[in-house]
């Protein structure tokens, strides 16, 4: 494994356990949700540098816009969260309570 590959696949594991284990505020898991895709990303981008290949050219574009759609929903989860339950901590939310 060279140390690119290193590198990305450890701050996409890093996101990964950051996700699981610190999930207090749905602000720090939205956080950690982009820095995975940001390492996705890039990682894609790379990928088809390496390949030479333009068929492939179009996949780091399209995960890049669907971050973009998943980050923009998360926002305007967190603000819908803030003015209905008054903080964003994930213990506060229950679904049974809707």
């Amino acid at each position: 494994m060279t140390p690119v590959h290193f590198a990305f696949s450890s701050a996409f594991i890093l996101g990964l356990t950051g996700l699981a284990f610190h999930r207090t505020h749905l602000l720090s898991a939205l956080l950690c949700l982009e820095g995975m895709m940001l390492s996705l990303f890039i990682a894609l981008s790379i990928w088809t540098v390496q390949l030479n290949s333009t068929s492939f050219c179009t996949a780091p574009m399209l995960l890049l816009a669907f971050s973009a759609c998943e980050a923009s929903a998360g926002l305007a989860l967190l603000v819908a969260t803030a003015r209905t339950h008054g903080t964003d901590h994930l213990k506060n939310l229950n679904l049974l309570q809707c």
